[in-house]
């Protein structure tokens, strides 16, 4: 399940709306805050496979019409915050094809067992003269 070398910038589509917050008259007129729409379900570049993996990994990030939205408005100008959007569309995607390694159980060491022993004996020697029952 590789996505590399495939570019999505034919199946984005983006909104834009006036940012909130701090910034005075910049933020009043200036429609600088960007929406990454991307329809998961209906996209030709990915496999039932990856689509099937991004539903289940980004689940609450899609809506129920299967499209993942991405909001950026950090930056002053609309092309910047297109660019953070573009980026954080991709770090998810690769973040959901990572495989995780399997751990492999392992058994404590002879010494880790003494040494555990060890540490249970000196505090139930411990509780022993805190009693008095020696």
């Amino acid at each position: 399940m590789n996505i590399k070398g495939i570019h999505f910038n034919s199946e984005f589509s983006f909104k834009t709306s006036r940012s909130g917050g701090a910034g005075g008259q910049n933020v009043n007129k200036v429609a600088t805050k960007v929406e990454l729409d991307f329809d998961v379900i209906n996209s030709s570049l990915l496999t039932t496979e990856q689509k099937e993996v991004i539903l289940n990994k980004l689940k609450n990030k899609i809506s129920k019409d299967g499209i993942l939205q991405i909001v950026a408005q950090t930056e002053r100008n609309q092309l910047g915050n297109k660019e953070i959007a573009i980026k954080n569309f991709y770090d998810l995607l690769k973040k959901c094809f990572i495989v995780q390694k399997k751990r492999k159980p392992t058994k404590p060491s002879k010494g880790a067992k003494e040494k555990r022993l060890k540490s249970k004996k000196r505090n139930s020697d411990i509780k022993k003269l805190r009693k008095g029952d020696w």
